[in-house]
């Protein structure tokens, strides 16, 4: 937020506030996420430079809001929805604690989604101050989760959520609304060739939507459309699964480690490696290994 001529977080101001995790606006595409947990706080008069969401996740209270000349008076509850478009100067009052989670959207994230807002120099979105939406609030509460879980997957499932984010922002909120054209019949051949090809070379970096997307030489939105028409799985989750692969193959091979073989395919520590291993193998990666051995 901007206030009083100074670019700061949300919240700053407030020693009492305690961020639990956030990712950066370049690794999530146009997205900066925190959560929150604050006691009875009084926010000072401020600017949003993007566009804003903030989800309230436990705590009902009273909270007063002054924005445009007017005041409002409302009580929060599980689900509680601030969306503000950029541009918006506010205050706002909390009469008690609460926890929370709150997201920048850059601009260009809405404008690059979609063939029909990739020529819009800005989308405008509604305010709403006292807004439930379930949708939203899964989506939050689930890149939150993500970011808890140290982002096992990569960049490439934060990606993900914050462009279905965006897609339902574009379809529920816009003040001009707009109606993604359905595309069917999967990636044509060669490109997706191009894409699985580009995958398998890159298991062991951090893949990105935005990368992939750019291979096909489609908006991000469209491509992961079209990739699960093509190979009945969503970007992240064909990446996963082929990184679990990747993984059996090393475990298979007795110069290497399970460290090595979870590094090898992309993972970003032996925890994360392990635990989805588990999830997705059934087993843990050291017996995956010991049972090959024996057989």
């Amino acid at each position: 937020m901007v206030r009083e001529g100074r670019t700061e977080r949300f919240l700053v101001h407030c020693e009492r506030s305690h961020p639990a995790g956030s990712r950066s606006v370049v690794q999530w595409g146009g997205i900066a996420l925190e959560k929150y947990k604050v006691p009875a706080v009084f926010i000072p008069r401020h600017e949003h430079p993007e566009h804003f969401l903030h989800v309230v996740l436990s705590g009902t209270v009273k909270y007063e809001v002054n924005t445009k000349g007017r005041n409002l008076r409302f009580t929060s509850q599980p689900g509680t929805i601030f969306l503000l478009p950029r541009g918006t100067v506010d205050q706002v009052n909390w009469a008690g604690p609460y926890q929370g989670i709150v997201v920048a959207i850059h601009p260009r994230l809405l404008t690059n989604l979609l063939d029909e807002t990739a020529h819009e120099s800005n989308v405008e979105l509604t305010e709403r101050w006292d807004l439930i939406d379930e949708h939203i609030s899964a989506l939050l509460v689930e890149m939150a989760a993500d970011l808890e879980d140290g982002s096992p997957a990569g960049a490439i499932y934060g990606e993900s959520l914050a462009n279905a984010l965006g897609v339902y922002l574009l379809k529920r909120y816009a003040v001009r609304r707009f109606t993604p054209v359905a595309y069917k019949g999967g990636l044509p051949g060669y490109r997706l060739k191009r894409v699985l090809d580009y995958i398998a070379a890159s298991l062991d970096e951090d893949i990105s939507l935005a990368q992939l997307s750019a291979i096909a030489g489609m908006s991000a939105h469209y491509f992961s459309e079209l990739f699960k028409q093509s190979t009945g799985r969503t970007p992240h989750t064909y990446v996963l699964l082929q990184r679990i692969e990747r993984a059996k193959e090393r475990l298979c091979d007795p110069k290497r480690s399970v460290i090595d073989a979870g590094l090898d395919a992309g993972f970003e520590n032996p925890s994360h490696f392990a635990r989805v291993f588990r999830k997705l193998v059934g087993t843990p990666p050291s017996r995956f290994r010991a049972e090959h051995r024996g057989a």
